[in-house]
């Protein structure tokens, strides 16, 4: 069987020479402590859903960009709001942006919460931002689903945008 010789020799070395260097130091040096910068805040982290979304807009972008002539038009859908900005990439500005959370909008489609995350409200940001294109003289844009299905608010945002006059 099992030697007591050879349980011997198997707990020598599993108490390592390494181990036994640990409990020293544990013991003889002074116990130090040092505060870490620590943020309180608490940030979630990316869900799967979000990172897939974020990989397939990094895709979009890496073909279409905008100018000034032909700026981007970048839509943004969280749960509850839409947003939508006119993006010029070459000087890095945005030339205007508009969405569910501003008043503008908020009268139109209503002040109730739920109201903000229609497609109606989402047909309303895309007529009141071609009707900001067109003042500002913007008739021709490239269209940036933002890593979103073409569908629902994305595709309501950008039929209205269109019927306001602006070509893309």
């Amino acid at each position: 069987g099992f030697s007591h010789r050879a349980q011997s020799k198997m707990s020598a070395a599993a108490f390592s020479l390494s181990a036994r260097a640990a409990v020293a130091t544990r013991v003889t040096a002074p116990v130090q402590q040092r505060r870490a910068a620590v943020s309180t805040e608490t940030r979630a982290a990316m869900t799967d859903k979000e990172k897939r979304r974020q990989k397939r807009h990094t895709k979009i972008r890496a073909k279409l960009s905008g100018t000034a002539e032909r700026p981007r038009i970048s839509v943004y859908r969280s749960n509850q709001h839409t947003y939508v900005q006119v993006i010029d990439d070459e000087n890095q500005k945005t030339l205007c942006a508009i969405g569910t959370m501003s008043s503008s909008i908020k009268e139109v489609v209503g002040k109730e919460e739920w109201k903000t995350k229609t497609v109606d409200a989402a047909r309303a940001v895309g007529a009141a931002l071609g009707a900001t294109m067109m003042e500002k003289g913007i008739k021709t844009a490239v269209f940036d689903r933002g890593g979103f299905v073409y569908h629902g608010r994305v595709k309501a945002v950008a039929e209205a945008c269109r019927e306001a006059g602006v070509e893309f």
